[in-house]
């Protein structure tokens, strides 16, 4: 979220800005800059939470709907603006409440000391970085950085998208918000803002047959390991007034990017390439606010995963039986009127109210490895609702969605309202 030094940054487009260009445009020339985001949800799903709900659909066909609130995401990030140059960003986040965990002495167990587990949700250091700005058009950026590769990672902000949650078919396949080590080289030149970076591999090990690649930037040590590496391009154009396109890419090898290296095997014969290609805009003019994306992966080698080292080993952190799909895909289109445009009263004093549809369709496990298949994973899913901002910091959303799976199991419909904030105190 963080970004350029404060005489460098690019002017505000209508269209959109990337995510790691908004925070020091907004800071009005602080040299600290302070800000968040937070997102507060209820849902209600009208489906079963039963873990058998896909191996024996016929027996949960109506099973009772579930509730649950939930903090999607609370951020804190900080900026500061050294000078000659020199700036430095950091990003904390909050997912799902945080963790916490805490000793406990039981009592009825003969007075004996036991570690509880508080609550779920993670704590991430999602950037810490430092940056030389030699230009407009040159900037270098060290440390821990978000990868902006998709729609949904350069711009993640709950402002930047109608459904109460982030969009679900990238956030399947893809790690959200996907942040790793590494170097970054930017700029803006003209219409176009350019994005090369070289990073610490995907871990092979993480891969799900549900998830694709969306957990291989994690790491259960206390570093990334970086036995293999990785690289990610992105170009956006705004020549067109109130419209970004934006091509994003990562390529990189998996398989024997995890601790400890095994020389042997599986391990050392194969690479698990991973190639991702992505096409992406915003339109945002004559109110209207248009956001689509398509997302296309290949993961080489995908058949050997199940047999890699960390994944036989049963007292390892990582995924064991599940096979890995060779291709992942996601799409998806989302468009919002701005009904309170119409209504003089409400314009004058900046308030508006979307009127948005969307409809995405996803697959993590896109092709069956050795036979194998999870028909489950094929979703289409479509969701309308609202999105009211009172004030340009906060909006407040609720939505009715679906998700369509394959006629053997049942639909997924639920019904989800939200509250979000993007807001710099300094």
């Amino acid at each position: 979220m963080i970004a350029c030094s404060l005489a460098l940054c690019a002017t505000n487009v209508s269209a959109q800005e990337n995510a790691g260009d908004s925070v020091m445009n907004h800071a009005r020339g602080n040299r600290l800059s302070v800000g968040g985001y937070g997102e507060i949800a209820y849902g209600r799903n009208f489906y079963s939470d039963h873990v058998s709900r896909y191996s024996q659909p016929e027996l949960h066909k109506d099973d009772p709907s579930h509730g649950r609130f939930d903090i999607p995401h609370a951020v804190i990030y900080m900026g500061y603006d050294f000078g000659k140059g020199w700036s430095f960003g950091t990003e904390i986040e909050f997912e799902h409440g945080g963790a916490g965990i805490a000793y406990e002495k039981e009592d009825e167990e003969g007075g004996e000391w036991e570690q509880e587990t508080e609550r779920g949700g993670e704590v991430e250091l999602e950037q810490f970085w430092i940056q030389k700005s030699f230009s407009r058009a040159a900037n270098l950026r060290m440390g821990h950085i978000v990868v902006p590769v998709g729609l949904n990672n350069a711009h993640h902000e709950p402002l930047s998208f109608f459904t109460v949650y982030r969009p679900e078919g990238e956030n399947t396949i893809l790690p959200s918000t996907w942040h790793q080590t590494g170097v970054s080289f930017w700029g803006r030149s003209g219409d176009f803002r350019y994005e090369a970076q070289l990073l610490a591999g995907l871990n092979a090990d993480n891969f799900t047959n549900t998830g694709w690649i969306s957990k291989g930037h994690k790491s259960p040590m206390e570093y990334d390991v970086a036995n293999k590496y990785g690289a990610s391009l992105r170009l956006d154009n705004y020549s067109i007034r109130g419209l970004r396109i934006g091509l994003s890419g990562y390529y990189g090898h998996s398989i024997g990017n995890s601790y400890p290296r095994n020389a042997n095997g599986v391990d050392a014969q194969y690479k698990g390439q991973v190639a991702i290609g992505a096409i992406d805009f915003t339109y945002n003019d004559h109110n209207w606010i248009v956001r689509g994306q398509a997302d296309y992966g290949y993961l080489g080698d995908a058949e050997q995963l199940k047999y890699v080292y960390n994944r036989l080993n049963s007292k390892s952190p990582f995924k064991h039986s599940a096979f890995v799909s060779k291709n992942a895909y996601a799409v998806g289109i989302e468009a919002g009127y701005n009904v309170f445009s119409q209504i003089a009263s409400l314009r004058a004093h900046n308030k508006k109210m979307y009127v948005f549809g969307r409809y995405e369709m996803y697959n993590p496990y896109a092709s069956n490895t050795k036979g194998t298949a999870y028909d489950y994973t094929a979703v289409k899913r479509m969701a309308v609702g609202v999105n009211y901002y009172p004030i340009p910091q906060i909006v407040v959303k609720a939505e009715y969605s679906n998700r369509f799976l394959k006629s053997i199991y049942n639909n997924e419909p639920a019904f989800n309202i939200g509250v979000a904030y993007e807001g710099f105190f300094r």
